[in-house]
């Protein structure tokens, strides 16, 4: 048997996470180094998969397999594809700097009131290894079951650190604090849920549809695939979409798209900086990936029917995200917001079904994932200075604070997608791709790139530029923690900016199989189809 590569490396953060916990409650910096070394050693695990992933091999590789309830048809598959394998990276490589981020978010309250003046370090950095571990094994489950397991499990960690560590710069009490960050935690908790649950039903109609005509009921994803393509497995037009919306409404939710979104906000607002950076850059990838390993290889025809309306509802989440943070006046929301609109091009490109659309998608995971990171944490950074998240709190940083001032202006250059930055990359594909099947979405959907620009440039002078306000004269500009968190980030937006071949050499034969599994080819150009 050879070494199970995937099951250690979602294994190695949960194990960090209870050695994490089990340090005593004094040792706050041990556990803290603890759980950076696991963190590490995760992303150790996480390159050697990527290193041993060969793009031009089978279509899913580092396989593991292990019967698990054989009367109800549940095996323990494990398998990555290049989209999987490029994501789990991106999982590895954000929780050290979303550690380091916020290093001191669980350290106790000087001027707390002494009944509550400790807060759970051991178990701050914990929760965050055991999402880390879940989204893993969610990117590298090959079994349905297996993956809605993880897929649900990962809420309950994201709702302590939601509602048990939220931010300490807010504006109203603690008491008021308190009862936001319990609103949004609830809020994140119901939404999800309620889609969890909804594709449970249609995960378990799914195996009785394989139970009926395969005589024995299935959750591989494999089986079912191979099944379908020699012709034993066959679902109903009705049964199919119905499944199907099962399936991406949960995935929807968790993305999140309009009009399910409701929930992003609020979650990300009362987080801390890097609790909301590991929401949108990390748990809610696991939506958009699913959207591409369950609804369309599942699906296929199903995916086809749905397209338009997906379409129209990304491109509304792409102008309506892009409308609301143009007129957030609290930081975090706003970014909040901008992500609602990315994730609408992520969708709309998985969806437009062509090869360029796909293949900047899945980019746009991965450099969305950077560049909201480095926005967020220095936002954080920039937040926990001044105390207060309100951006007409700021004014004349980049006087007092130019290194901060500049890390955040190459966040937000990176976040509306300039050229030589990783984000315009993905983001010109996802358009490309579009077009070349529907224009006029495709046209409508350039209208975010010009809200982009005005979010984010509007942000910057409002927060940076200017006379300096009261408050702002003593900020401290970055130390070299905070350094260490931002610049590998700007050096990856820069490098994937001018040269993504790395990553769209894994991604694309990914890709190929997806669009094969479709029935999808990519529209031959105007003028070759004339001729």
């Amino acid at each position: 048997m050879s070494f199970p590569l995937l099951t250690t490396t979602a294994a190695l953060p949960a194990v960090g996470a209870i050695v994490t916990a089990a340090v005593p409650a004094g040792r706050r910096t041990a556990a803290k180094y603890t759980a950076l070394v696991f963190s590490l050693g995760t992303l150790v695990l996480a390159a050697i998969a990527m290193i041993r992933f060969d793009p031009g091999g089978a279509r899913y590789q580092l396989t593991e397999s292990h019967a698990w309830v054989k009367s109800f048809g549940l095996r323990y598959d494990l398998g990555v594809d290049g989209i999987a394998v490029t994501l789990i990276a991106l999982t590895a490589l954000l929780i050290p700097f979303v550690m380091l981020a916020g290093w001191h978010d669980a350290d106790p309250l000087e001027d707390a009131d002494p009944n509550r003046r400790w807060r759970p370090t051991q178990g701050f950095f914990a929760l965050i290894l055991l999402v880390e571990a879940m989204v893993v094994i969610a990117f590298e489950a090959t079994d349905v079951f297996l993956f809605y397991i993880f897929f649900e499990a990962m809420l309950i960690p994201m709702y302590f650190l939601i509602g048990g560590f939220g931010d300490r710069a807010h504006a109203a009490g603690e008491g008021e604090a308190a009862r936001q960050r319990s609103y949004a935690a609830v809020k994140f908790l119901l939404y999800n849920l309620v889609g969890g649950l909804i594709m449970l039903a249609a995960v378990i109609g799914l195996y009785a549809a394989t139970a009926k005509q395969l005589g024995a009921g299935t959750f591989s994803l494999q089986d079912i695939l191979s099944a379908r393509a020699s012709g034993k497995l066959h679902l109903a037009t009705s049964t199919e979409r119905w499944l199907f919306l099962g399936f991406f409404f949960a995935f929807a939710v968790k993305a999140p798209l309009w009009p399910v979104h409701t929930w992003l906000p609020n979650a990300m607002g009362e987080s801390t900086a890097p609790v909301a950076v590991l929401i949108t850059a990390v748990v809610d990838k696991v939506g958009t990936f699913a959207m591409l390993r369950y609804c369309l290889q599942l699906f296929p025809e199903a995916s086809k029917w749905a397209t338009p309306t997906i379409l129209v509802l990304s491109v509304i989440s792409i102008l309506y995200g892009a409308l609301l943070a143009v007129g957030q006046r609290d930081i975090k929301r706003l970014i909040a917001y901008a992500s609602v609109s990315h994730f609408g091009f992520i969708i709309l490109g998985i969806f437009a079904m062509t090869s360029q659309g796909q293949s900047g998608a899945t980019l746009y995971m991965v450099n969305h994932g950077i560049s909201t990171a480095a926005l967020m944490l220095v936002a954080g950074f920039l937040i926990s200075r001044r105390g207060s998240r309100l951006i007409a709190d700021f004014g004349g940083v980049q006087k007092v604070a130019p290194v901060l001032a500049g890390t955040f202006m190459i966040g937000g250059l990176a976040t509306l997608s300039l050229p030589g930055l990783a984000p315009f990359v993905s983001e010109f594909l996802v358009l490309v791709g579009t077009f070349s099947r529907y224009p006029v979405l495709g046209i409508v959907a350039t209208l975010g790139i010009v809200l982009a620009a005005l979010y984010v440039l509007v942000l910057y002078q409002r927060t940076m530029t200017g006379p300096v306000k009261a408050g702002i004269e003593g900020m401290s500009d970055l130390k070299a923690r905070e350094l260490l968190v931002v610049a590998p980030l700007i050096a990856l937006l820069l490098f994937l900016g001018v040269y993504p071949k790395p990553v769209t050499d894994t991604v694309n034969p990914s890709v190929q199989h997806t669009l094969s599994d479709v029935h999808k080819t990519d529209p031959k150009p105007a003028l070759e189809a004339k001729k």
